[in-house]
């Protein structure tokens, strides 16, 4: 590999072995490139998860490195995003941490902007957080499982989003729909 891919490279997994108490998968090894779509797939248990943890520092590389650029910011959409309830923040109080563009959002949101979160279904939190992570100016979004309880129209919505993801950003996403991976990874890292 040469220095100039070494140098755009967002973060590189070399034979990552990742956990909690102990390891739970590994070695993993691959690398996230800007512009590109990196879907992690393989069934419940495999480690998928753990492994954005790692990415974050929430789980613990027990052996293997996690090499990161140093301008990568993250914005991280978890599998069960969880609210917490002395939030009193509306929609679009929460897109503007991120400082969203409103323009660029999906006309699906528009009745979520006014709402209190307190208010929200989980799938309306999950569109809100998800929309949030891919609107946020983060060069790599991590999506893990971003469809759950959604329907079809906030997936059509979340996928428009994703399809304007750009040549200096990347998308680290999860899921168990390989319909939905199939339709926007450029690439697949599969775990046993």
């Amino acid at each position: 590999m040469n220095s100039d891919t070494q140098a755009l490279t967002l973060a590189r997994f070399k034979s990552v072995c990742a956990g909690y108490r102990r390891p739970i998968v590994g070695p993993v090894s691959f690398e996230i490139m800007p512009g590109e779509i990196l879907g992690l797939s393989g069934p419940n248990g495999a480690g998928k998860s753990t492994l954005l943890k790692a990415l974050t520092g929430v789980a613990r590389v027990f052996s293997g490195t996690i090499e990161r650029r140093p301008d990568l910011s993250v914005a991280h959409h978890r599998q069960r995003p969880e609210l917490p309830p002395e939030l009193p923040l509306k929609g679009r109080e929460l897109l503007a941490l991120f400082k969203v563009d409103l323009s660029a959002m999906p006309l699906l949101l528009t009745p979520l902007l006014d709402k209190p979160l307190s208010e929200f279904s989980g799938g309306e939190f999950q569109f809100l957080q998800s929309c949030a992570c891919l609107g946020s100016n983060s060069n790599l979004v991590i999506l893990d499982e971003p469809t759950n309880n959604l329907d079809v129209q906030a997936i059509e919505a979340l996928s428009g989003l994703m399809d304007c993801v750009g040549s200096d950003r990347s998308i680290l996403l999860v899921s168990h729909e390989q319909s939905f991976l199939s339709r926007h990874c450029t690439r697949l890292v599969e775990l046993a």
